[in-house]
């Protein structure tokens, strides 16, 4: 029924999150994730949220990923804290069942970052969350290709089967979506994880009126 739809649902909570990494690596804990930020909200109000720049020994930043996120030792230096205390925090609201996780990309990135973060501190790997996030990548494309979800289908597996979508020229990174909802952005901010959780909520919100999730 379409009242059972998310964009009805005024209380429903959402956790959106990102990070930034040392580069791209999916697997290896060398891959240190330096930043963490996130957002609890509700509708259009924010309840609770987090930045956090997080302290590593043998931190190796690549040159393209410094250069992309604006990562600077400076910086770093100057704002890094627990990543335990981090993790507590953010976790408090990941593992809410009532909470649904949400991101850009979070399926294919942020996800397997958040378990390097754990492997880094020592506790098992745990994506029990999974199944209920959301990826606004995978809602760009399934409103710019026109892929509804079916009424009998889990909403993951839909957003598995929209993740490994690809064709040529489809743009759907967080720039292009801000774009296409007329969303104001600084695109030398992007890649700062604080600012691009704020604009994806922004696009999230929009783009609820156009898929039926």
């Amino acid at each position: 029924m379409k009242e059972e739809l998310l964009r009805f649902n005024k209380n429903q909570k959402y956790i959106i999150f990102d990070y930034e990494t040392c580069n791209l690596n999916l697997i290896s804990t060398k891959n240190k994730p330096w930043q963490l930020a996130f957002m609890l909200f509700q509708g259009d109000k924010i309840l609770d949220q987090g930045d956090y720049i997080l302290d590593w020994k043998n931190l190796q930043v690549s040159k393209e990923a410094a250069r992309i996120t604006g990562f600077t030792k400076s910086m770093y230096n100057k704002r890094k804290s627990c990543p335990e205390k981090a993790l507590e925090h953010f976790e408090k609201y990941l593992y809410d069942e009532k909470i649904i996780p949400l991101g850009h990309n979070i399926l294919g990135f942020d996800v397997y970052i958040h378990n390097i973060h754990r492997k880094l501190l020592n506790k098992s790997a745990d994506y029990s969350y999974i199944n209920r996030s959301i990826d606004t990548v995978c809602l760009a494309r399934s409103i710019k290709k026109d892929i509804k979800k079916k009424n009998n289908s889990e909403r993951i597996a839909w957003m598995y089967k929209l993740l490994n979508f690809r064709e040529k020229g489809l743009k759907v990174n967080l720039q292009q979506c801000c774009r296409d909802y007329d969303i104001d952005f600084d695109p030398s901010k992007l890649h700062d994880a604080m600012y691009d959780i704020q604009k994806n909520m922004d696009v999230f919100q929009k783009m609820l009126w156009e898929v039926e999730v």
